[in-house]
């Protein structure tokens, strides 16, 4: 009996007494360890923000108003005129001026080509400041935030949920779904770090907030 074999048959057998019409939410699952890391009244957008900051990860907090300029400041920090843009990208958040949005589809020699890609979120998780995309309006395919060696991602406040649970529950598990951590980066065996190696190298987050203290009345 092949290992393959092994496996299927104790699935089989641990399933033998489910009925056939039971779906997987029909039975509550018990889950007794702790969902959140996030400490009674903290704020889940600062930490977000000082976590994501923690990867080596450029942040900026601003409000809808202030998207476009805040954009516009980061990419030309960065000196990136050329991007990718994904289907469906809401362009009226894009700033005016002298910049080059090649919108999907592209293959991937275009899409090196480019100085970065621009995007949208599914999630952000606070506790361990992570991005999560999943494929959809305005984030395009993996390849377009995997080949640019630059990424800028537009989050959300309400985006950030407190910790992994909340996040996974807000996602749809049959989406191709990517967490980002930072800018892509490894080390080898000496703990030389080494940065874009299955990625961008530098990753941009806008905070999307209108609750943050510069931008209330």
């Amino acid at each position: 009996m092949s290992s393959r074999d092994a496996i299927l048959g104790r699935i089989r057998a641990a399933l033998a007494d489910v009925p056939a019409t039971e779906e997987p939410g029909d039975v509550p699952v018990p889950r007794a360890y702790r969902r959140s890391h996030v400490g009674p009244g903290e704020d889940v957008v600062a930490l977000f923000a000082e976590r994501v900051s923690d990867y080596r990860a450029t942040v900026t907090r601003t409000d809808l108003a202030g998207l476009p300029a805040a954009i516009a400041a980061a990419l030309t920090a960065r000196r990136a005129r050329r991007l990718a843009l994904p289907g469906a990208f809401p362009v009226e958040l894009l700033p005016p001026g002298d910049w080059e949005w090649h919108p999907e589809p592209l293959d991937v020699p275009a899409l090196d080509a480019l100085d970065g890609a621009i995007t949208l979120a599914a999630a952000g998780i606070a506790v361990t400041g992570t991005i999560v995309l999943d494929t959809g309006p305005g984030q395009g395919r993996r390849a377009l935030t995997l080949v640019p060696d630059y990424h800028l991602c537009i989050v959300r406040a309400e985006q950030i949920a407190d910790d992994v649970p909340d996040a996974l529950a807000c996602l749809v598990p049959t989406r191709p779904l990517t967490f980002i951590s930072g800018p892509s980066a490894t080390s080898d065996i000496e703990l030389d770090r080494v940065e874009g190696v299955h990625g961008p190298r530098t990753l941009d987050v806008v905070i999307v907030d209108p609750t943050h203290p510069e931008h209330r009345p």
